[in-house]
């Protein structure tokens, strides 16, 4: 079971289609004891970061210990700043996961970022099987994610500047595009994140 985390805002919805109509049983989570029986969990995004981090503070705990227990994750959007130590954005902090920050677009470049943009793909990673170099993806985002360590970097984007569009770390992964969006790219990331389980 893939367990959709709602935090009271993001594509709770379009995310859940997106993944029954690729064979996957999903459950929306609103209590951290709902993932007791989860096989994955994904955090979708839309949403101000400090709004993001109070919705997410119930999971928080819960979802530490399982990423550190080697449950599959994927963070989409929002889902993928939160993993971060904090943003511009904001005041509060993320979970940390991810060492590193969260920043805003340059001022020379439109903002937010909205529609689709092509991805570079940076390392060879199974959530990006089947994806190619300068296929599209759909954004919308005004702040983007700067790791500490840019190993975990799987795919960047040129948006004036080039921003981290995927990263992957283990049993994480995290995008900073709408898969549910996209397309059949998109549906192909989301069977990639979905194959993982079975890893």
């Amino acid at each position: 079971m893939i367990a959709i985390i709602d935090y009271g805002m993001g594509n709770i919805y379009s995310i859940r289609n997106a993944l029954e109509n690729i064979g996957s049983k999903t459950k929306v989570v609103t209590k951290p004891h709902d993932l007791k029986d989860a096989d994955a969990i994904i955090i979708p995004g839309v949403g101000s970061f400090d709004n993001t981090m109070k919705g997410l503070q119930p999971f928080e705990e819960k979802i530490t210990n399982l990423i550190e227990e080697g449950i599959l994750f994927l963070g989409i959007c929002m889902g993928m700043q939160a993993l971060f130590n904090k943003s511009e954005e904001g005041i509060g902090s993320g979970f940390g996961i991810i060492p590193g920050k969260v920043i805003r677009l340059p001022d020379n470049v439109l903002v937010p970022q909205m529609g689709w943009n092509e991805i570079r793909i940076r390392k060879e990673t199974m959530l990006l099987e089947g994806i190619e170099n300068k296929d599209f993806f759909y954004f919308v985002h005004s702040y983007h994610c700067v790791p500490e360590n840019r190993d975990v970097i799987a795919a960047t984007t040129e948006h004036g500047i080039d921003i981290v569009s995927a990263i992957t770390r283990d049993n994480i992964s995290a995008v900073q595009f709408h898969p549910e969006k996209s397309g059949e790219k998109g549906l192909r990331i989301l069977k990639n994140f979905i194959g993982c389980i079975k890893c």
